[in-house]
């Protein structure tokens, strides 16, 4: 049975024709738009307690990829980042959006790295991008640490990872899910049982594995989107939950020596790998931020501490 908070989402939703499949989006809020991209495994349902916050100010999109959340689910399928790219595109056209601005996290880093990389290679797209806030994510591989788990699934040979994917039950993926939270701010049960049925709906669960190693394709982009972050115009953030062991402080610190003119924002020590669902308030206190400092945009560095 559907949760109220589940019910409330899946109602707002609509779906996008995207080829022979459907994608599911939400569209809400006035004011300039803002896409939102969600992360691995789970989908956009991660940005719900947020969202009223998020379009008091803006008009926000938020989509699940294909192969994700209420978005159609194809077995035999090769998911790309430049097929994800293709379903912004579509979606942002299909919507009348002409410019936007990208709230990423987790997975949908990689992908805002390659729309901005798109951008730089053809500035003549439907729609450009305004500015990036990247939130947690695998930006630079060499320093990304991802759980055993992830390695088992993602790096094994596709028989092997279908095969392990299928033995892991619910409890495990919950497990290794909230190691990435930070200790004082786990997840409750009725965000684990909507994401949950979100994976498992039209049998998500059996190809997930599949997405998972796009994590690992990242390799063959890194010289590409770290190129493409450090030569565009595009106003930058990286907003950081210090306590996630994947992609954490020191992905921040990272951050800040590779990326020139470094906007940084620290959350409090003990927010992990989902900040914007640890610390709503300290979360949309750095985006509010980054943005006013986008409208008067100019090319100053800082790392600032939010929340302490």
């Amino acid at each position: 049975m559907f949760s109220p908070a589940l019910t409330s989402w899946l109602n707002k939703g609509r779906y996008l024709r995207y080829g022979p499949h459907q994608i599911f989006y939400i569209d809400e809020g006035e004011g300039e738009p803002l896409l939102i991209l969600h992360g691995y495994p789970y989908s956009s349902l991660e940005w719900q307690s947020l969202l009223p916050s998020l379009t008091s100010y803006y008009r926000v999109i938020a989509f699940d990829y294909l192969g994700m959340g209420f978005s159609d689910k194809p077995r035999r399928h090769r998911f790309t980042y430049e097929e994800y790219t293709a379903i912004v595109q579509e979606l942002l056209q299909t919507l009348q959006i002409s410019s936007v601005h990208v709230l990423a996290h987790d997975l949908g880093v990689s992908v805002a790295q390659e729309l901005i990389a798109q951008q730089q290679s053809n500035p003549h797209a439907y729609s450009s991008i305004n500015s990036v806030a990247f939130v947690n994510g695998g930006l630079f591989m060499h320093q990304y640490k991802p759980r055993f788990i992830q390695r088992l699934l993602s790096q094994s040979p596709s028989w092997l990872g279908y095969i392990v994917n299928k033995a892991i039950g619910r409890r495990l993926i919950e497990k290794t899910i909230c190691k990435l939270f930070g200790h004082q701010t786990q997840p409750g049960k009725s965000f684990l049982n909507d994401q949950w049925y979100a994976l498992t709906f039209k049998k998500g669960k059996s190809i997930s594995y599949r997405i998972g190693r796009l994590v690992f394709d990242k390799y063959n982009y890194q010289q590409r989107w770290i190129g493409a972050m450090q030569d565009t115009d595009i106003p930058l953030c990286f907003i950081n939950g210090p306590a996630d062991p994947n992609s954490g402080r020191a992905m921040a610190e990272l951050y800040a020596r590779l990326i020139p003119h470094p906007k940084v924002y620290l959350l409090p020590d003990h927010i992990g790998h989902w900040p914007h669902i640890e610390d709503p308030a300290a979360f949309l206190n750095a985006y509010l931020h980054f943005r006013n400092y986008v409208s008067g945009y100019s090319t100053t560095s800082f790392i600032k501490s939010i929340g302490r």
